[in-house]
């Protein structure tokens, strides 16, 4: 029996992905990240930036959290908060799915929603709900989350390291992540490093949008990642490798995902998979390449992610 909610966090099952791996590549292992409480894998996160935020004191008894978030971290955030017994007041947009924005005030957050353009995420949407976060987090009593700069964020999803190397049988020569805050890739990245050196880190990004391959900012609608701008966090030394992929393209897989393998899951995971078979084919058999279904397609039901005429 689990005696507190927030410890169904993590230990989440990994995968084989078997109809669309070619013959020949490498096998690609997924972490299925939908099966935390909140259906993401920003559980994880959203649990060691408020835990850690309590522990140091900038987060008392009773105050409020403040965020800007594109969904997940979000719903993840008001799960944890509402277990704890803390306020949250969100800033996100309508260019996030309904799902995610329900599900925040389901869990009791007061949210914020900023008008997109055409749906779409961009850089200058994203800085507007920072600002707009920021300038809500000068009031008293509160403690202001910002995933793109909290050092917490990273440390949360080590765990999420440790899983993949023992549930993979200790044998990763790859993984592959989409980057939002980059966040997750860095904690990931690192932990796996230090079992084997000479992994092959690769991150994902928009192929509308690719900002850490040098490219121009554009509009995009892979939820959760391609922000228009470098991450704090990030850095060249975190990956070996940067694959470009667009929103069709990681639609399509997202779909294919769905038909061909029973895994429901949202666009970001399309674009991983996607990229992950990239790899499994340069890498060949007898080697193995992990990523991240990074949450559920239940959280893209109202989008045309998974609309059917």
């Amino acid at each position: 029996m689990i005696a507190n909610v927030l410890d169904s966090i993590g230990n989440t099952p990994i995968i084989e992905i078997c109809r669309l791996v070619p013959e020949g590549c490498a096998r690609v292992l997924v972490k299925l990240e939908s099966h935390n409480p909140t259906g993401s894998m920003k559980d994880r996160m959203a649990h060691a930036v408020v835990s850690g935020a309590i522990s140091r004191g900038t987060l008392k008894p009773g105050g409020t959290v403040i965020e800007y978030t594109g969904g997940s971290t979000g719903t993840s955030l008001a799960f944890v908060c509402a277990a704890l017994g803390h306020p949250l007041s969100i800033v996100t947009s309508d260019a996030f799915s309904k799902e995610k924005r329900d599900h925040m005030r389901a869990l009791g957050a007061t949210v914020l929603e900023l008008p997109s353009e055409g749906g779409r995420t961009t850089r200058e949407l994203i800085q507007r709900m920072i600002a707009e976060a920021k300038e809500l987090s000068a009031a008293p009593d509160t403690f202001f989350a910002d995933q793109f700069n909290n050092p917490d964020a990273a440390s949360g999803y080590v765990p999420m390291a440790e899983e993949i190397w023992e549930q993979s049988g200790r044998k990763v020569d790859a993984f592959v992540q989409s980057v939002g805050t980059a966040q997750c890739i860095k904690g990931v990245a690192t932990a796996l490093r230090e079992r084997n050196s000479n992994i092959c880190i690769v991150a994902v990004e928009p192929a509308e949008s690719p900002v850490l391959s040098g490219g121009e900012p554009g509009a995009h609608n892979i939820e959760g990642v391609g922000p228009g701008f470098i991450p704090p966090m990030w850095n060249d030394r975190l990956c070996d490798d940067i694959i470009r992929v667009s929103t069709d393209e990681a639609k399509d897989m997202a779909r294919r995902l769905a038909r061909k393998e029973a895994l429901f899951a949202g666009t970001s995971t399309g674009a991983n998979i996607l990229a992950a078979i990239q790899i499994a084919a340069r890498l060949g058999s007898g080697h193995t390449v992990a990523t991240v279904a990074c949450d559920s397609g239940l959280k893209y039901l109202s989008t045309d992610l998974y609309t059917f005429v």
